[in-house]
């Protein structure tokens, strides 16, 4: 056996650890899941309510921010300005800071006594306990992903197929709209899957802003401290099974958007 296939032997027992360490709690607790328990889960209106507005929330929250949050990747991705080192370890402050101290800075944006509470209030909205609130907190602590993954997609797009373009007559919203935005579809898709996933796996920031209505990762916690893992074991488990099937949805979709744009490039 030469030098490299024993490095490649070694990385590969280093890689099936990490694997074992990722699956091996995941599979315990599917195996330590009851059928009766997981189907009773199932027709749980309280569950399948939790799992809807967690999914519903998650959704609307990256949908939301994505607007506001691709034209300002593009502006990172393309233009030096004055301390923009500053701002992109701003844009990922939420990933490092503490999720329940996340949830008391969005409390802090959104309660009554704030600007954004009182505008909400006028219309007749709190948004503390309410799930524009709860979108909220799951946004703050996912939008880093779409940021950097959108970032990193215009970057990719080569400068001089935009500079043809507007030497062309095309205006500059016109070279977004049909040569930038296309061409850095696929890391854009990945970083709202990304946020998407990540904003419905929250539990510290929303339990804050809303312990109810109760999205699925604050009702398992709470089937956990009130029941036992028993009870909370088969939400979790259903709510795994639901959140892998969007996931590979969303991403077989983001495979097939990439491969139809690559038949235009």
């Amino acid at each position: 056996m030469n030098q490299i296939d024993t490095i490649r032997l070694v990385f590969s027992f280093l890689g099936g650890l990490v694997l074992l360490f990722i699956i091996a709690p995941l599979m315990g607790m599917f195996l330590h899941t009851e059928v009766s328990g997981f189907i009773d889960a199932a027709k749980d209106k309280e569950v399948i309510s939790s799992i809807r507005l967690t999914l519903l929330t998650s959704a609307l929250g990256t949908l939301f921010f994505a607007i506001l949050a691709i034209p300002f990747a593009y502006i990172l991705a393309r233009r030096d300005f004055f301390m923009k080192r500053f701002v992109l370890g701003i844009i990922d402050l939420p990933i490092v800071i503490p999720h329940t101290a996340a949830g008391i800075a969005i409390l802090g944006f959104i309660s009554r006594g704030t600007v954004l509470g009182k505008a909400a209030s006028s219309v007749g909205l709190t948004l503390v306990g309410h799930p524009v609130g709860i979108a909220l907190a799951m946004a703050f602590v996912s939008i880093p992903f779409l940021i950097n993954a959108a970032k990193d997609g215009f970057e990719n797009v080569p400068v001089r197929l935009e500079q043809a373009a507007m030497n062309l007559g095309a205006s500059p919203l016109r070279v977004f709209f049909t040569i930038s935005l296309p061409l850095a579809w696929r890391h854009i898709v990945s970083g709202m899957v990304l946020m998407f996933a990540r904003g419905m796996s929250e539990f510290g920031a929303v339990v804050i802003v809303a312990y109810h209505p109760m999205i699925a990762p604050v009702l398992i916690y709470e089937r956990f401290g009130t029941f036992g893992l028993e009870y909370a074991r088969p939400v979790a488990v259903l709510f795994i099974l639901i959140s892998l099937i969007f996931f590979i949805v969303l991403r077989s979709l983001s495979n097939r958007n990439y491969a139809g744009t690559k038949k235009y490039q």
